[in-house]
């Protein structure tokens, strides 16, 4: 190991997700199902703010916090999520991943416990361990989900926070209030903070998305994080938020004004434009309902797979084929020209899966089902 380099970071794996993505950029010749991205592009109007905003010559610093006008709108646009805040308790931060950093950074000493359920975002388990937290998985459940009584058995690592992602990244699966009202026992049983990764929450596809933050003692010990690169396609513009009780946004800042100093105030003019647009997310909402509903009738055919209830993944099992993750994979990128990304990207738990991204053409989805079948059904012969 060299002594220039930061132990823990030489010690940390490059994103699985990643590894995938630079196989295949520049390949017109691969359909990529790799890759969390959106396939429209940045709604009109939000595009028209920016520019204007360009033209006008606003291009200075905002302040560390973000614009006011898009802290307090971002607040008040949480009310429809049952979360009850103010613009004083929101950071602007530049994605969602700055924000998680922040928030992991803010509240973990050397050495706390940090539970997180798998199969999870790539990100949570090294920014933890980064944060010098002591990352502990927990195996969801067969339906991928996390429950009280599993919870329970972490008791004994006097954990300190918990990381909660739903709609999943990679499952697809999300939470009701009955689920969230045990997991929000645990907490306040064992005196801990939850952060709550609910960047795809506008993609519910079935009722709305409630916050774990809106549930009766969880006001003053969770960390939600959001932002707009998922619902908008903003992912570019690196424009995400936090919201969190006083004496966390405070710290949060704290950090967010040496390392980030604040957000482009490009992306937060769009940011604020992209508030306004609701009906625009109806109608992406449901073209993504139209493709999961595609995509999964067919996998289901030859692979086993579990509808997903939120964001734009599905987590097809791959164990019958008797390949594991990494080779099905790479054989599928090989041999068909497709690529998706093997399920121990998500942690050990995710082993045995791939995660397909279907935010695609319906065109391009299409072909890449014809092409994992027919490489599915050679592996069977």
């Amino acid at each position: 190991m060299s002594r220039k380099i930061n132990e823990r970071v030489s010690s940390i794996e490059p994103s699985g997700i990643r590894r995938f993505f630079d196989l295949v950029v520049g390949r017109s010749d691969i359909i990529s199902l790799g890759v969390g991205e959106p396939d429209f592009s940045v709604p009109w109007s939000v595009r028209e703010s920016m520019i204007y905003s360009l033209e006008k010559g606003w291009t200075s610093y905002t302040s560390n916090k973000g614009l006011k006008e898009l802290r307090d709108g971002i607040a008040k646009y949480y009310k429809k999520f049952g979360v009850e805040t103010s613009g004083e308790n929101v950071l602007i931060t530049t994605g969602v991943s700055e924000g998680l950093d922040l928030a992991l950074r803010s509240v973990i000493n050397p050495g706390d416990v940090v539970l997180i359920p798998e199969p999870c975002y790539v990100a949570y388990k090294p920014l933890t361990f980064l944060a010098y937290g002591e990352p502990v998985s927990i195996p969801t459940d067969p339906e991928f989900r996390l429950n009280y009584d599993m919870l329970k058995t972490y008791e004994r690592f006097e954990p300190k926070v918990l990381i909660v992602n739903y709609p999943n990244n990679p499952t697809g699966v999300t939470y009701g209030r009955k689920e969230l009202e045990e997991i929000a026992d645990f907490i306040l049983e064992n005196d801990m903070i939850v952060i709550s990764d609910e960047i795809y929450a506008e993609l519910t596809y079935k009722g709305r998305h409630l916050s774990i933050a809106s549930l009766n003692g969880m006001e003053d010990r969770t960390i939600v994080l959001n932002g707009f690169s998922k619902s908008y396609a903003m992912t570019g513009l690196r424009i995400g938020y936090a919201i969190a009780p006083d004496e966390i946004i405070d710290a949060m800042t704290k950090i967010h004004q040496y390392c980030m100093l604040c957000a482009p105030i490009t992306s937060q003019i769009g940011a604020l434009e992209a508030l306004k647009i609701e009906k625009e997310l109806e109608r992406i909402r449901a073209e993504y309902v139209r493709k999961r509903n595609f995509f999964v009738n067919r996998i289901k055919r030859f692979l086993d797979v579990k509808m997903p209830e939120g964001a734009f993944y599905a987590f097809p099992s791959v164990k019958e084929t008797g390949l594991k993750s990494e080779e099905f994979a790479e054989r599928l990128l090989k041999e068909k020209g497709v690529a998706v990304v093997p399920g121990n990207a998500f942690g050990e738990s995710g082993e045995g899966y791939v995660r397909c991204a279907y935010a695609v053409s319906m065109e391009k989805l299409k072909v890449a089902v014809k092409r994992i079948e027919e490489f599915v059904e050679n592996l069977k012969s």
